[in-house]
């Protein structure tokens, strides 16, 4: 089956077309740097030829509010459009759990509107929301310092790896479509702030790491069910300790 990667390049989706070429499908990866731009429309039609399915983890390359929103909007519509064109089967697209938590962020109003066009959209979907990815620890960790201090919200955080998210987006695409959403996320849950100073005692970072309710994540007020899964949610095998172990 030949399953174009919209997106492949990036950390999901190198993952992702690993695992589908390993179980004997045709994974074409399409990004800029393969000819493929989603905003201008250029080279989809030629890299969707023949394609049954479609899996999109491309990401914004901007997160002010203005880019972000331009990105998902308009590489939204040229894709599902493209993909209507080329008699693609089923459309499978990354997005977050708690987007709909998180409209105070422009980046999360623009993939809420992202996940309305695919649900508008006559093709059959699947739209797989993932917490955070434990590869972006760092960021957050980076998001929140002030000096040799990390002062973070004390609500709850549940990282998955980026390989269990791979796995996730892999068996959605071979799977039926399920027209809906399918949240997966980390085996553990904790306050944000202990996750961050977990992962920082094990890179040896000694930044101090407060926990403030007052804190916002990324400029967004959170509680303790912002960025975690519901209980049926699918949840990856990798704990924080077993991966940090082999980083």
């Amino acid at each position: 089956m030949k399953i174009v990667v919209i997106g492949g390049n990036g950390l999901i989706g190198s993952k992702l077309i690993a695992l589908l070429q390993q179980l004997g499908h045709e994974a074409v990866s399409a990004s800029p740097s393969t000819g493929v731009n989603t905003l201008t429309g250029e080279g989809l039609a030629a890299a969707l030829a023949g394609a049954q399915v479609v899996v999109d983890v491309a990401n914004s390359p901007s997160f002010e509010d203005t880019a972000v929103m331009h990105f998902f909007e308009t590489s939204g519509r040229n894709l599902l459009a493209a993909e209507a064109g080329a008699g693609v089967q089923h459309h499978v697209a990354l997005s977050v759990v708690g987007t709909e938590r998180l409209q105070g962020s422009g980046y999360f109003r623009a993939k809420l509107v992202q996940e309305q066009l695919i649900e508008a959209s006559k093709i059959p979907y699947a739209i797989v929301r993932a917490t955070q990815f434990m590869e972006f620890l760092a960021a957050i960790a980076r998001s929140g310092t002030e000096g040799q201090t990390v002062r973070l919200p004390s609500a709850h955080l549940q990282p998955i790896a980026a390989q269990d998210v791979a796995v996730a987006m892999a068996d959605a695409a071979l799977g039926a479509p399920v027209n809906g959403m399918v949240e997966v996320g980390g085996p553990e849950r904790a306050g944000m702030a202990a996750m961050i100073e977990r992962y920082l005692r094990a890179s040896g970072d000694t930044r101090t790491v407060v926990a403030d309710g007052t804190a916002h994540y990324f400029g967004v007020a959170v509680d303790d069910g912002s960025l975690t899964t519901r209980t049926d949610a699918r949840l990856g095998a990798t704990t924080l300790e077993a991966w940090l172990a082999v980083r």
